[in-house]
């Protein structure tokens, strides 16, 4: 179909690093990029109100399920066992877990907000997609309701001799099940929420958005080298916020089905508008139907997410160490902590050598490594500029990614190193200190092909 448009399909193409990328003959068997929905899903699966329905229906399940299978358990042995001794339990239970769910509740809410006033209120997010969390919670709420179910149960006489056994037994195991939360909960809440915690978490984050970027460039489309044509056309959003989400299969199926080519502007993280361009288009004219077919494969949303957004993470850390370096905070410290986390996080990232290409007709640009080192350490080297003790790590942390992947973070490192004495020197650092950090000074390597936008510079 594109050669009937006269759209030429490259064998090969110029990657980020300036390094010529050949793509296979044959397609690859790998994993594909979640869709819109599928990915939907995933996000509605970490809230903590899909474990709290999947407890409760467990609960109702196994008291309506006590009569069926009742008549399993031998008559006898329930003959010492009467409702009497289930009613007590289920009523001490139904009682204990309303007030224990209720308490451990205002403990994690205690907890968002903590992180939220002494960390980054986008630190939050990832405190309640904690599973410990959600599945204590849960199970605290489900053995209430199924002690509540069950005390209806008895008082209306809906169990005979044989179910009031079996309902006993349940009670065990959903009494079992309350302790070992209880035992974790104990053990959870005592770093739940602590500074270290929460640089934990959001490093961890970070590493498994960075390492679906390695596994996904480009989002498996074909990386976008050079200029977009100028016969390409742009198609803009109809809502105001960020990208969090592109469904790369569902746009490169629209074009292989019109017989156009696409060049994506927003890459998830981007912050669109009516009057910016979320997807341009090379080929055929497409109708008003089929352009916002286009723009329902980006999930906009009011605030970002970790997902396909490598960068979000580093911005979230080095917020951390900004509120850290603030004078109402004042803990360098903390500052130092994160800087360890982003050069964990950032030595993850290796130039991928032959990128798959399962959506060829989607052209996608690639995430900038001077973007990451702005991110990372540029709001450090200004907050952090009175401190020599920050800026002395900064720069043994620059140089250290500079020794991991010279190629792909020589010349961005090296500017940001300029950048961070530049500002010390500026806060009226002693001259003595300025010494010791221009020895530590990271050169830029002569023929490094990374760092290429130097215009990203010029407005630090």
């Amino acid at each position: 179909m594109l050669a009937a448009t006269g759209i030429s399909q490259p064998s090969c193409a110029m990657n980020n690093y300036g390094r010529m990328i050949d793509y296979p003959s044959k397609p690859r068997k790998v994993a594909p990029v979640d869709s819109k929905y599928f990915w939907i899903i995933r996000q509605h699966l970490r809230k903590i109100w899909v474990r709290v329905v999947s407890f409760a229906l467990l609960a109702v399940l196994t008291l309506a399920l006590t009569p069926v299978l009742s008549p399993l358990i031998p008559t006898d042995v329930g003959a010492s066992l009467g409702s009497v001794s289930v009613d007590q339990i289920l009523t001490i239970l139904a009682s204990s877990m309303l007030a224990v769910t209720t308490f451990s509740l205002s403990i994690a809410v205690s907890a968002f907000a903590a992180a939220a006033a002494n960390a980054t209120p986008r630190a939050t997010a990832i405190l309640q997609q904690d599973p410990t969390t959600q599945n204590v919670l849960s199970t605290f709420l489900g053995a209430f309701l199924f002690s509540l179910i069950g005390l209806i149960g008895l008082r209306t006489d809906y169990y005979d001799r044989s179910g009031q056994v079996f309902l006993f037994m349940a009670t065990l195991v959903v009494v079992a099940l309350v302790v070992i939360a209880l035992l974790r909960w104990i053990g959870h809440i005592s770093n739940f929420g602590r500074m270290h915690d929460i640089l934990t978490r959001v490093e961890r984050a970070a590493t498994i958005s960075f390492r679906h970027q390695l596994e996904n460039p480009y989002l498996r489309a074909r990386p976008l080298s050079g200029r977009v044509p100028d016969d390409a056309y742009p198609i803009a959003p109809t809502r105001t916020g960020y990208v969090q989400h592109i469904d790369i299969k569902a746009l490169n199926d629209c074009a292989n089905e019109h017989g156009v080519e696409l060049y994506i502007d927003a890459l998830p993280g981007t912050f669109v508008h009516a009057a910016a361009q979320l997807v341009r288009v090379r080929g055929a004219s497409l109708s008003a139907k089929q352009q916002q077919f286009l723009r329902d494969a980006f999930t906009i949303e009011t605030k970002r997410s970790f997902d396909q957004d490598p960068r979000f993470a580093l911005i979230v850390l080095s917020e951390i160490a900004s509120r850290a370096l603030s004078p109402a905070v004042n803990d360098p410290g903390t500052a130092i902590s994160v800087i360890g986390h982003l050069v964990r996080v950032l030595s993850t990232l290796k130039e991928p050598q032959e990128p798959p290409v399962d959506y060829p007709l989607v052209h996608v640009p690639a995430v900038r490594p001077t973007d990451m080192i702005i991110d990372a350490f540029r709001p450090i080297a200004r907050d952090g500029a009175t401190f020599i003790e920050v800026q002395i790590r900064l720069q043994k942390a620059l140089a250290s990614l500079d020794s991991i992947a010279p190629e792909i973070f020589g010349r961005p490192v090296a500017k940001l190193s300029a950048y961070a004495i530049a500002r010390a020197n500026d806060a009226g650092m002693c001259q003595e200190e300025l010494a010791s950090l221009e020895a530590l000074r990271v050169e830029s390597r002569t023929g490094s092909n990374t760092g290429r936008d130097d215009d990203t510079w010029k407005t630090m």
